[in-house]
């Protein structure tokens, strides 16, 4: 004769249930050794790591770019791939995709460059946290201080061929998507957006691959050495925003590629004697052609920040990034260059000065 359940009793009992085919699979599972599901196995970490040939590994993260992985995934990609061929389990169950969000310096930011990204996590994927810094500053260092694509890649047979021939190369000074690829496309001429482009970062990205296969092989076969030292430009800029100092700086960084030389494109000269209030005096010469000079007041110490605009309002130019200078007199030099360091057009700037709660812009025309 058939009980019917209250709710409660139903809910109660298909707990009981559910608990109990929970306990059987898992029972299951351990008397058939953890073999009862594909790929279960747990991975520890660092994962296992065989020699990979360098020219394989450019390959593969060159065709992974071409084929829906780009630059983040397609470098890390490569070795997922063929460390799951040589290896198998844990890498077999690793989708590369992870990666996906690093492709244009992240999903198009422009922040990091996704080769180096990616190629960044194979190594914290094989190597101990302490051992992968040096080599991951290896890795990154050599990105911004090679002339990218190298040779290597643009004499490299590819198996995907969308663009046949040398490419021009420079050297990007920074690990930044934004940076490289613009410095590329000004050297080379090119759009963002142009077949070229496209596969100067499918040849970075085999690049890097093969990089972290020499890296990698080389840490295993205990003889690796790092090589990487940190740019003068950067040292010199650290000595006053590093630790020792302002202490509002870390970078590894060369400085000039994002913010210009503060020592050849512009200088400050204290002119001395007192100042008794804020002031930004007209540039001289104005008009100017390409250089001129900016002279400025403090009554007393204060941090400034003396930067340089277009007509449009645009960033051009930081000749003084919030330093601080002690009460006088100051003049600073304008080269007519952008942060770049590249000469600007003819046209209406201005000058604009921050200094405590003070702020004036002057307007400078510059012909040439």
């Amino acid at each position: 004769m058939n009980k019917k359940q209250t709710r409660k009793e139903f809910l109660t009992n298909s707990s009981k249930y559910a608990v109990g085919a929970a306990v059987g699979v898992a029972g299951l599972n351990a008397l058939s050794n953890g073999k009862l599901f594909a790929g279960s196995n747990q991975a520890t970490w660092p994962l296992p790591y065989v020699t990979i040939d360098p020219d394989e590994a450019r390959e593969k993260g060159h065709y992974l770019y071409w084929n829906g992985k780009d630059c983040c995934a397609g470098a890390f990609g490569a070795f997922t791939e063929l460390l799951s061929e040589k290896i198998g389990d844990p890498w077999t169950n690793i989708p590369m995709e992870i990666m996906l969000f690093g492709r244009g310096g992240g999903v198009g930011w422009g922040t990091l460059c996704g080769t180096p990204n990616g190629a960044a996590a194979v190594i914290s994927a094989v190597v101990g946290k302490a051992d992968s810094a040096p080599l991951i500053t290896e890795l990154w260092g050599w990105y911004c201080s090679s002339e990218l694509p190298t040779d290597e890649s643009n004499v490299f047979d590819f198996s995907t061929k969308n663009y046949v021939g040398e490419l021009p190369q420079n050297i990007a000074g920074s690990p930044l998507c934004h940076i490289s690829v613009t410095e590329w496309c000004i050297h080379a001429n090119k759009k963002v957006s142009d077949i070229e482009r496209k596969e100067r970062c499918a040849r970075v990205t085999g690049d890097t691959c093969a990089k972290v296969a020499e890296l990698l092989n080389a840490y295993f076969a205990q003889t690796f050495v790092p090589t990487y030292t940190d740019p003068d430009e950067m040292a010199s800029c650290v000595a006053c925003h590093g630790a020792a100092l302002f202490n509002n700086v870390m970078t590894k960084m060369n400085c000039v590629s994002c913010h210009g030389d503060p020592h050849g494109a512009t200088s400050v000269e204290d002119k001395g004697g007192m100042a008794f209030s804020y002031k930004l005096e007209q540039n001289y010469p104005n008009p100017f052609n390409p250089t001129t000079n900016i002279r400025f007041s403090l009554p007393q110490k204060a941090k400034v920040k003396l930067e340089i605009y277009d007509i449009r309002g645009a960033l051009v130019q930081t000749l003084i990034d919030s330093e601080v200078y002690n009460g006088g007199n100051y003049e600073a030099k304008w080269t007519g260059t952008d942060a770049l360091g590249s000469q600007v057009a003819s046209g209406i700037y201005f000058a604009r000065i921050t200094a405590g709660n003070y702020m004036k812009s002057i307007k400078m025309n510059l012909i040439k």
